[in-house]
């Protein structure tokens, strides 16, 4: 049940807030600890809640697509609160049969905002789940330069744990217990959260750090190189690249990671960005490269950079089209550039 408010008796318009993100990153010091959350990392879909309190509801993307269509199952949340409008950050997870979350079980329920009905099969199929872990505005009052602990209390408050959704409680202190935990448990990593942090619409902000437990990044799609015998007509490579001091830098070329279907799909995506001019500067040594429209946001793991800051033995993790490519973080390290 949520917690008692202001009865609002018309609509509110609620402002668009893109979610603030966090730094990748090392655990806070230890005499720094008691000042940290520390909160799961979760292998999912980054949404933005819209709650106006008149009984809908808007889930946006952190490319601030509108997904609402894509997720029926959450629809019931619109109620959740009744009439107190409120804006909301949290995660979309697909769980596996360990109870994991899963991206590649959530690609399935992704693109499907405009197809309603085939939404919902695949709802039947793979539910989700929201996580949330803040609340950016309630009551038709802005959060924003709240501390954390505000919002986390007020998010509490709310008591938001329904059929699919719910509000995991963040740990305060214990950071490298915390971190072991997720590695324990197969899980993807941490975030860290400064006690006394502001909300920061759309930056990525070091008062929010997150860790890892594989090493990986997001990359931009540049190129690809044609595969060989019963990958003739495939890419046997894609060529990829981040973004540095307004070009795109090649950092190197991803040729194992894909199954079938995968590398069928991505030959049809980079078909149809086909381009003669290639993407990279400085453009790369790649006799037979077809170059593309550098709009396919991708990440890969590898593991570790060379000094040129190529990626040393990439591997294709997945697609990522919950990003679009000007907000990704496909960024070379500033020691890098």
């Amino acid at each position: 049940m949520a917690t008692p408010g202001p009865v609002h008796t018309s609509p509110v318009t609620l402002p668009l807030i893109p979610p603030m993100l966090a730094t990748p990153g090392p655990l806070p010091p230890p005499a720094a600890d008691a000042r940290w959350a520390y909160e799961t990392k979760q292998d999912g879909q980054r949404a933005v809640v819209y709650l106006p309190g008149d009984g809908t509801a808007v889930l946006r993307a952190r490319s601030g697509q509108e997904i609402t269509g894509a997720y029926p199952e959450l629809t019931p949340l619109a109620t959740a609160l009744g009439t107190r409008p409120a804006i909301l950050d949290g995660e979309i997870l697909a769980l596996d049969e360990q109870g994991r979350a899963s991206f590649q079980l959530l690609q399935s329920r992704m693109g499907l905002a405009h197809a309603p009905a085939r939404a919902a099969r695949r709802a039947a199929a793979v539910p989700v789940h929201l996580v949330l872990f803040d609340v950016m505005h309630l009551d038709g009052r802005s959060l924003l330069r709240l501390p954390y602990t505000a919002r986390r209390e007020a998010l509490r408050g709310l008591a938001l744990d329904g059929p699919a959704w719910s509000t995991p409680a963040a740990l305060v202190g214990h950071g490298p217990e915390a971190l072991r935990a997720t590695r324990e448990h197969g899980l993807e990593g941490l975030v860290c959260k400064r006690l006394d942090s502001v909300y920061e619409p759309g930056a990525r902000s070091r008062s929010w750090i997150k860790i890892r437990n594989m090493r990986s990044e997001d990359v931009l799609v540049g190129g690809w190189l044609p595969g060989r015998g019963r990958l003739t007509g495939l890419p046997g490579a894609v060529l990829v690249g981040q973004r540095a001091a307004g070009r795109l830098r090649y950092v190197g070329g991803v040729g194992t990671g894909w199954s079938e279907a995968e590398r069928t799909e991505l030959a049809a995506l980079l078909r149809a960005a086909a381009t003669d001019v290639c993407p990279f500067d400085p453009a790369p040594a790649a006799p037979g490269a077809h170059w593309v429209v550098p709009r396919l946001v991708g990440e890969v793991r590898y593991s570790t950079r060379t000094r040129e800051g190529l990626l040393r033995q990439p591997s294709w993790l997945r697609l990522r089209p919950d990003l679009a490519p000007e907000q990704s973080a496909a960024d070379i390290p500033d020691d890098l550039v």
